[in-house]
């Protein structure tokens, strides 16, 4: 059976990874791990006492699951690390730093990092490249995001890897092509430019559009998450897939690649 543990229990997502991990037969929750100053360390989760103290409870052969904030998940990874545990990552709003930590910590321990743990969408991932390819040049290329108000980051983690992957498909970093939101006289759009929008408000879980305009005709790939309860199996998903694998960086859509070779 494999044991989970949770950071970032009492959050959002963590809420629905513990549910999920009851739901499934194959995991047991072995932690529950939240920030110092949370209101409810010390009380009992589901049978499990809620903890700051990675430390005292990490087991090498257990998978954390990890939905905090950056500095929170760093210093979870270098503890992971330590003790050769794996750990999967959903945390978002990373600075270009803190992720080439994390892909150097991926030489000791097995790390499963994406910026969004929906199926649907890490299979856009894969398809949004070539589409890109195909239409070529001819097309615009635009990215709305819609998030709940009390999201922190902007835009999101899977707006901008979206972004990442139509600049790479045309030879481009999104350092020198990304435009986020539009305001003023700013002339006329330029054929490289990748428009990012990020939009806030009630409880939206997520929504992410992404355009391509051409002359006269558009297509519009939309992808609406209706409950984070599909990013908790989708973790669920990449912690029984990185439990196996070897040390090294890993991504949702290896743990997709390997269900369809089975």
């Amino acid at each position: 059976m494999l044991q989970i543990i949770v950071c970032g229990a009492c959050g959002r997502m963590g809420k629905k990874v513990i549910d999920a991990v009851f739901q499934e037969k194959e995991t047991k929750l072995i932690g529950a791990i939240e920030a110092p100053n949370h209101p409810s360390i010390g009380k009992v989760i589901k049978g499990i006492e809620l903890t700051s103290n990675l430390e005292r409870i990490i087991q090498k052969d257990a998978v954390i699951i990890e939905f905090t904030t950056p500095k929170a998940s760093i210093n979870h990874l270098n503890i992971a690390e330590k003790r050769g545990t794996p750990i999967v990552i959903g945390t978002t709003g990373f600075t270009e730093e803190e992720e080439a930590k994390i892909k150097e910590s991926s030489l000791n321990i097995p790390i499963l990092l994406s910026p969004n743990m929906s199926i649907g969408i890490n299979l856009l991932f894969n398809l949004i490249g070539e589409i890109t390819y195909l239409l070529g040049k001819d097309f615009d290329k635009e990215i709305i995001e819609f998030h709940h108000r009390h999201k922190k980051d902007a835009p999101s983690g899977t707006a901008k890897k979206f972004a990442q992957i139509i600049a790479e498909a045309e030879g481009k970093r999104l350092s020198e092509v990304g435009v986020y939101g539009r305001k003023g006289k700013i002339g006329e759009r330029s054929k490289e430019e990748i428009g990012i929008h990020a939009v806030r408000g009630g409880t939206i879980v997520g929504e992410h559009k992404i355009i391509f305009a051409g002359n006269e005709e558009e297509l519009e790939i939309t992808h609406r998450a209706e409950s984070r309860y599909i990013f908790a199996q989708g973790a669920l998903f990449g912690a029984k897939f990185i439990a196996k694998q070897k040390n090294g960086f890993y991504t949702l859509r290896d743990a997709l690649k390997v269900r369809r070779e089975k």
